[in-house]
């Protein structure tokens, strides 16, 4: 290390007292060709080395950065007292020909002079004493002091806070805030009423002449008495013939032609009201009917009985003949969409949104075996094949399940669809299953083997309801395109179209003839259509809001079950139905 570093270097005593810039020098004196000034003042300030404290240094820097705070705070202070003058939102050329532009002026140049100076104090352009520019040399030939202190400016912006707050206080306290402001924007001047124009109005009864006839003097105030004739007093005839002074003297008074009552007192005849329509009958109720709406009707092999399901939660077990509820068949964990019967007559399934499906004995209801769905999910729509042996479920994941019913196990997990299942069928030869998504695609199985045989996008919205003809060789298909659509199952192809409905088409069923198809929509509505001809038969009407379910009674009849929690049983050739089983109070 060369000589005329050790003074900066930290030894073992650098402890006891660092040297400052002039001793450092004097100590390391002259040598090597280095010229050593010994006449620099011992109170030039010199940047001290890496390591030694300085705290006059560090005690200027946060006098300086106080000072910069202080001049931000005192920028804001004006940006908003410029904001607040009546020209602060408007900097154009009117603003600065208003009275108020000094103003604006003013404390527009202190904001940006205090915000300048708030700069230049945090950066320590300004500090308090001379110092070295950084990177002059401190030794040798070209040593020298440099300084680079600016006091002028450092004293013109410590004088900064002053100037402020003596122009807000000038502001607030002096000729401007103090004056009247003349013809602010927005404020129309206001001038003096002149009293001797009267109101539109009114009448100008400042002319009394004209109301007092001639001669009224002598009948108000009679003179004196004098010796005068009896026929002078004659103030009786002036008073009783009033008219001919009178009335010459009434155009002046300009009286209005007629009093018109101002708007707020004006009489207005009262209005004449359209009475309501009287009401529509209450629905009939019947305590132990459905407390929601009727999603799912079934109809039994033997026809006499009925099985419903709802979003109550509730399979109930209808008696078609005596009109009334044979039991509740069972109750789901959640909102149960599907009750099926079993071919052998005694028993139905029945699903939810539980993932569960229930074997159920139909005389007292009680449980014969449940199937798990598990992480498939809520089972939305259910099949069984003729024979009673399997059966197909539809669940929210995009999963169809083929369950074996004689060996209470799965079968298949047929995955695919992307989109929850709404739409499940069997093919009456129990040798297909259908399945429609949410999205319109639909999926035809082998239920044996598991294997995919068709899929095509059937609909442009969800498929919701599906039912297969008795050939098993056409598919009849509705959705939420409001459509109703036959599908060759052999080409793929549609070859027929049902158009009609002004919702989505939510239910089929088909007659057991296949001659006629029953649809039902969330547009209130249920229709009958006839196969061959396409051609709509009957419309069903019960304007209590959309119809979910859908069957054929025994003798031929349209059932229909809804939002309205009631079971309608409705004429096949159209017209009113009746509420077979009505739903529960409340």
């Amino acid at each position: 290390m060369s000589s005329h570093f050790r003074a900066f270097a930290p030894t073992r005593h650098s402890h006891r007292r660092p040297l400052d810039s002039a001793a450092a020098l004097r100590k390391i004196g002259c040598g090597e060709g280095i010229r050593c000034d010994h006449n620099l003042p011992i109170s030039t300030p010199m940047p001290s080395p890496a390591g030694l404290p300085h705290e006059p240094r560090t005690m200027t820097r946060l006098a300086d950065r106080l000072l910069a705070v202080l001049l931000m705070a005192l920028a804001a202070a004006c940006l908003v007292h410029l904001y607040l003058l009546p020209g602060g939102k408007d900097f154009g050329l009117t603003a600065m020909r208003e009275p108020w532009a000094t103003q604006l002026v003013a404390f527009s140049l202190l904001a940006f002079a205090c915000l300048a100076g708030a700069v230049l104090f945090w950066a320590g352009l300004l500090p308090g004493r001379p110092a070295h520019l950084t990177g002059a040399p401190l030794f040798g030939r070209a040593a020298e002091v440099q300084e680079t202190g600016r006091p002028g400016l450092r004293k013109i912006f410590l004088a900064l806070p002053l100037i402020v707050l003596a122009a807000l206080a000038v502001d607030r306290f002096g000729p401007w805030g103090g004056g009247e402001v003349t013809a602010r924007p927005n404020e129309p001047k206001m001038a003096e009423p002149k009293p001797s124009e009267p109101k539109p109005d009114e009448p100008k009864l400042t002319e009394p002449k004209p109301a007092e006839p001639k001669g009224q003097d002598v009948a108000s105030a009679p003179p004196a008495p004098v010796p005068a004739p009896a026929p002078q007093p004659a103030p009786p005839p002036i008073a009783a013939n009033p008219p001919p002074v009178a009335v010459p003297a009434a155009p002046p008074v300009a009286m209005p032609p007629a009093p018109v009552a101002p708007p707020e007192v004006a009489v207005i005849p009262p209005p004449t009201v359209a009475p309501l329509p009287p009401p529509p009958p209450a629905a009939p109720t019947q305590p132990d009917g459905h407390r929601d709406a009727v999603v799912w009707l079934a109809v039994a092999p033997d026809g006499r009985s009925i099985m419903s399901a709802s979003t109550d939660r509730v399979i109930k077990l209808w008696d078609i003949g005596g009109k009334q509820l044979i039991r509740n068949l069972g109750v789901h964990k959640d909102m149960a969409r599907t009750a099926l019967y079993m071919p052998d007559g005694v028993s139905a399934l029945t699903g939810g949104d539980d993932g569960e499906i229930v074997l159920r004995k139909l005389a007292d209801g009680a449980v014969l075996h449940v199937f798990q769905a598990g992480q498939n999910g809520g089972v939305n729509k259910l099949a069984i094949s003729p024979d009673g042996k399997r059966a197909v479920s539809g669940h929210d994941t995009g999963n169809v399940i083929v369950w074996d019913l004689v060996n209470n196990s799965v079968l298949h997990v047929l995955t695919g669809h992307d989109w929850s299942i709404s739409a499940v069928a069997v093919s009456p030869d129990g040798k297909q299953a259908l399945s429609g998504s949410i999205d319109g695609t639909l999926k035809l199985w082998d239920i044996e083997s598991g294997k995919q045989l068709r899929s095509w996008h059937g609909h442009e919205q969800g498929t919701y309801g599906a039912v297969f003809t008795a050939d098993a060789h056409r598919l009849i298909t509705g959705s939420g395109d409001l459509t109703i659509k036959v599908w060759d199952l052999d080409s793929g192809r549609e070859v027929k179209r049902f158009e009609g409905h002004e919702g989505t088409v939510y239910a089929l069923a088909l007659s057991a003839d296949g001659k006629r198809l029953l649809s039902g929509s969330l547009d209130g509505t249920a229709r009958l259509w006839d196969m061959e001809t396409g051609n709509q038969i009957a419309l069903f009407d019960s304007q209590t809001g959309p119809i979910y379910a859908v069957a054929f009674a025994p003798d031929g009849t349209v059932l229909t079950g809804g939002y309205d929690r009631t079971i309608r049983d409705w004429p096949a050739a159209g017209g009113d139905g009746v509420v077979l089983f009505a739903g529960a109070p409340g």
